[in-house]
């Protein structure tokens, strides 16, 4: 299985031939694509599969894209929709975005511009999602013991109080424990932003929680370059530790 092939879109496109193109570019691309050919036939499909973004045509039978759209963000405002199609005029355009389309592309259109606004909408998608990460508030890090509600960093007959911005960002990386927590999540979790700036007080942050786990060798935060950070622990992972109300 491919690193994309997971990410599941939604195309409905009345053009057969058209949307068969597309599907097979959009699938050489490690996408899986499900092809409608009219609006019922995509509401349909939507209400019964799970999907990660929908591709809609406007001018389609049965259902137009417009109406299919208000449907679909009924359903599940958060779901990405991008409106591929013929209608370029301004009013038709102004109204696919009070939709809330979160991009409309007008045919003829270049299929890289489109893969990159799709790439970048699954992008900001992925990093504003909820976390479904562990909700735990403690963790055993190696010979470290950390409490993120008393921002308290233990071990032995040591201890060590974070600030804030510390624990939040310790909490994130235990969360994403032995695996890669990007760039782009802490900074939009916590700084709220990604910028240059906000980049390197991150940075700056990472140090930080490096001194303060520095006496266990075997506990360790690696830079992933271009990606992100890692917080590596002992095997076997941490576990909650149980504690009462």
């Amino acid at each position: 299985m491919t690193a994309l092939s997971a990410t599941r879109l939604l195309l409905v496109e009345d053009d057969p031939n058209f949307g068969m193109v597309l599907k097979d570019y959009l699938e050489l691309h490690d996408y899986e694509v499900t092809l409608c050919t009219d609006g019922m036939q995509g509401l349909r499909m939507f209400q019964k599969e799970g999907f990660d973004a929908c591709i809609l045509d406007v001018m389609m039978p049965l259902k137009d894209g417009f109406s299919l759209a208000a449907d679909i963000k009924k359903a599940n405002p958060q779901m990405p929709v991008i409106f591929l199609t013929a209608k370029a005029m301004k009013a038709d355009m102004l109204e696919g975005f009070r939709i809330g389309a979160d991009d409309y592309i007008t045919k003829p259109f270049d299929s890289e511009i489109l893969l990159c606004k799709l790439k970048a909408i699954l992008h900001r998608k992925a990093i504003t999602a909820p976390s479904e990460k562990s909700t735990a508030t403690e963790f055993q890090l190696g010979s470290y013991h950390f409490n993120f509600k008393t921002r308290l960093i233990t071990r032995s007959d040591e201890t060590q109080k974070l600030s804030p911005k510390e624990a939040e960002l310790l909490l994130l990386l235990c969360q994403y424990l032995n695996d890669v927590l990007p760039r782009e999540v802490a900074l939009s979790k916590i700084w709220k932003d990604d910028n240059y700036f906000t980049a390197r007080s991150m940075d700056v942050f990472v140090t930080k929680l490096r001194k303060y786990l520095k006496g266990d060798p075997k506990v360790e935060i690696v830079n992933v370059h271009g990606n992100g950070f890692r917080l590596v622990a002992p095997e076997p992972e941490p576990q909650l530790l149980a504690h009462s109300e």
